[in-house]
């Protein structure tokens, strides 16, 4: 399995997954453009892409389906909710809640919470390989964490300070709220928190995504999680950053 945030913040989102048989994008949140100059660049060509898995309707993750799907017909893995509150219009979908490709991959949503009518996160596996990708949530279900935990590779939400969301003058006192709720986004603490539960000994890379260009700093973020895993006497070093307009390396798993 190989993986590539594409981008990933408030101004889009998407993420690149190859497994042997099968090249997936996690959202399209950007522009299509944007996407098919990032995927030639890692030597993919966007034709080549036959799934696209939508985690909820909000625009920076819905943003450039409607084109990329137009030119390129991948099969968009999409809820009814979602369709329904992302008003897209595209032909070739699946909405059926259990996701079933081939024999070789499996794919599982499970349930975050934010202020969606629905969305979604996913385990991707393929043969002893296997990622997590959730962004935009304000918890995670306990429910949840077997299906999650001991992966290779977590794509994993650190959206904010919570210092710096507090005093940011720029926020009204309700988006704050909102943003802290059970239905807004990880702090950089809670990330760190559910990541120190979730990584194991067949964890090979965490990737800290959706970091608030507005409350947090990447330094912030990584400095929370190294510091939680150490107070928890958990060594472990392979973090990356993904950022709004630049990818990260392709990871090979």
């Amino acid at each position: 399995m190989k993986v590539c945030v594409l981008s990933s913040g408030s101004k889009g989102n998407c993420t690149y997954v190859e497994t042997k048989n099968h090249k997936i994008l996690i959202d399209i949140g950007t522009s299509s453009l944007y996407v098919e100059k990032s995927l030639k660049s890692i030597g993919v060509n966007p034709e080549d892409i036959d799934i696209v898995l939508v985690t909820h309707a909000h625009i920076d993750h819905v943003a450039g389906i409607k084109v990329f799907s137009k030119k390129y017909n991948p099969l968009v893995y999409i809820s009814e909710k979602i369709l329904k509150e992302s008003n897209i219009k595209i032909e070739n979908i699946s909405s059926e809640e259990e996701i079933n490709i081939d024999s070789d991959i499996k794919i599982k949503s499970i349930r975050l919470s934010h202020d969606v009518d629905d969305i979604k996160g996913y385990v991707i596996e393929e043969d002893d390989t296997s990622m997590v990708h959730i962004t935009d949530t304000g918890y995670i279900n306990e429910s949840n964490f077997d299906y999650i935990k001991n992966k290779n590779l977590y794509v994993f939400e650190s959206n904010h300070d919570v210092e710096k969301l507090m005093n940011n003058p720029k926020y009204p006192h309700h988006t704050k709220i909102r943003i802290l709720s059970d239905k807004g986004h990880l702090s950089n603490k809670d990330s760190a928190y559910y990541l120190s539960r979730l990584i194991s000994d067949n964890t090979k890379y965490v990737i800290l995504a959706h970091i608030s260009e507005q409350n947090n700093t990447e330094d912030l973020a990584l400095e929370t999680l190294k510091e939680t895993l150490d107070r928890k006497n958990i060594d472990f070093n392979n973090i990356m950053i993904a950022r709004q307009n630049e990818m990260t390396e392709l990871i090979e798993l």
